[in-house]
């Protein structure tokens, strides 16, 4: 053994020993890296696609009539969601009709337990609660029942079939009419 500093500083030095190594291997360390992700981005970018492209959309389509491809064109691009206007001063909806179509499907055969039609003893005590609280029961749900206030009918609606069936069980209930506009906004003016 040698205590010569030479010798001594020869056995720390790592494989890099000159300047020019030092360039080249650094150069080695970004560039072959960049080039392996643009290799991978290629890759990835130049796959086969499943069923987007309009080449192999008409290449899936050969052979079928002009009516299917149609059908199957309309079914690709269909709207999410739709927007359904509804008029505000048409006629309100009479409580026996909205009865007939979204209420009589339980209360005319008493499905879930809910109360038939007409039947008084059922009635009762419901009526007894108020037309408020049963309109409240009917718009937001009760038990059994989901709710029917926001669908093809109007509040308002959904109270008159409400007074109908609870008329038909012996209540004398008025039957709700749509608030007008010009007491509305004359009440909210006060």
């Amino acid at each position: 053994m040698s205590n010569s500093p030479a010798a001594h500083e020869e056995a720390h030095t790592g494989p890099v020993k000159t300047p020019k190594q030092f360039l080249m291997l650094s150069v080695y360390a970004f560039v072959i890296p960049v080039f392996i992700i643009i290799g991978l981005v290629y890759y990835v970018v130049s796959s086969s696609k499943p069923a987007g492209s309009a080449n192999e959309m008409s290449r899936n389509l050969a052979g079928v009539s002009a009516v299917d491809a149609e059908r199957a064109l309309e079914k690709r691009i269909q709207k999410i969601g739709t927007i359904e206007i509804k008029d505000a001063n048409r006629a309100l909806v009479s409580g026996e009709e909205v009865f007939k179509n979204q209420c009589g499907a339980c209360h005319a055969t008493g499905a879930a337990g809910s109360p038939k039609f007409g039947d008084a003893a059922a009635w009762g005590p419901r009526i007894a609660q108020g037309l408020e609280t049963l309109v409240n029961s009917a718009l937001k749900g009760k038990n059994g029942m989901g709710a029917q206030g926001g669908g093809n009918y109007e509040d308002v609606e959904i109270a008159r079939a409400v007074v109908y069936m609870a008329n038909a069980a012996g209540a004398k209930f008025a039957e709700p009419q749509r608030a007008a506009s010009g007491a509305a906004s004359a009440a909210s003016g006060q």
